[in-house]
């Protein structure tokens, strides 16, 4: 059977002017043309091609030897080539983009940007991709406490968090107290394993995106340096000890805050001791 939307293996029936006839084994009546052009030099009738199966402009089934970067059953991360009336149009790889309806989008969708989408036949037999994506999503995988993991966020909640497909596959989710900064659906992060639940979704961590804590502890120690006359006595040669009591952070979020500071001529210097300009 010839299956829109999916790559499979067909046979050559017949040749013609415009191409190639090809048909799925065991199902010579239907056939679905290969273009002129695409079809591979000295191949024979009941030779196998490898094709995608789509349909064309004028809504023909057509085939092509061209790789999408999408198919039925899988997820992608797809660009936005344009925004019309009825949705936006995204890059799969082929000479026809493939539509994201309005219905299926989630927040606001810019063009130029990539959202990650799965792709399905609408009610027309038209191939379309959706971004509701958590339905086809997995909640086991093989992820331990503290593994390092990349994903694509793919929805964001305002009391939840960050929902995550951890390698374009896996369920995830960055509560919110975690998801500090700001963050765009499509956007890819990295993060740690911080919990796996019992069901087996994964509950990540983003602490190693410190630079984006840089700015509200630059915040606290321009706070702490107004509420003691400008000065703090505590500076690079301070013990982690000494930082921490004070500003209730690491050492190493210290100098990255102060370094901000210094380089915005916002504070002096010196080993034991800042100072306000």
């Amino acid at each position: 059977m010839i299956e829109i939307g999916k790559n499979q293996i067909l046979k050559i029936k017949n040749f013609a002017n415009h191409g190639a006839y090809l048909y799925a084994d065991g199902d010579i009546e239907n056939t679905v043309l290969l273009p002129k052009l695409e079809v591979p030099s000295g191949k024979e009738v009941g030779d196998e091609i490898s094709v995608f199966v789509y349909k064309d402009s004028s809504d023909r089934i057509i085939s092509t030897t061209k790789k999408p970067y999408i198919e039925i059953g899988k997820l992608a991360l797809l660009r936005v080539a344009s925004k019309t009336k009825i949705g936006a149009f995204m890059d799969m790889g082929l000479e026809r983009d493939v539509l994201l309806p309005f219905s299926e989008m989630v927040g606001q969708v810019g063009e130029g940007k990539s959202y990650l989408v799965r792709l399905y036949v609408d009610k027309s037999g038209r191939l379309a991709v959706s971004m509701n994506i958590r339905q086809v999503l997995e909640t086991k995988s093989n992820y331990k406490e503290n593994d390092s993991v990349m994903g694509t966020i793919y929805s964001i909640h305002p009391n939840h968090g960050l929902f995550v497909a951890v390698d374009e596959k896996y369920d995830s989710l960055v509560p919110k107290d975690e998801a500090q900064g700001i963050y765009e659906i499509g956007e890819v992060i990295q993060g740690r394993v911080s919990q796996v639940n019992k069901d087996g979704r994964l509950v990540l961590s983003l602490k190693e995106r410190a630079y984006l804590n840089i700015g509200e502890d630059s915040e606290i120690i321009l706070d702490l340096l107004e509420d003691n006359d400008g000065v703090l006595n505590i500076g690079d040669k301070s013990s982690p000890e000494e930082i921490k009591e004070i500003t209730g952070m690491t050492k190493s979020a210290f100098k990255k805050a102060v370094g901000q500071l210094y380089k915005e001529r916002s504070i002096k210097i010196q080993p034991k001791k800042i100072e306000l300009i």
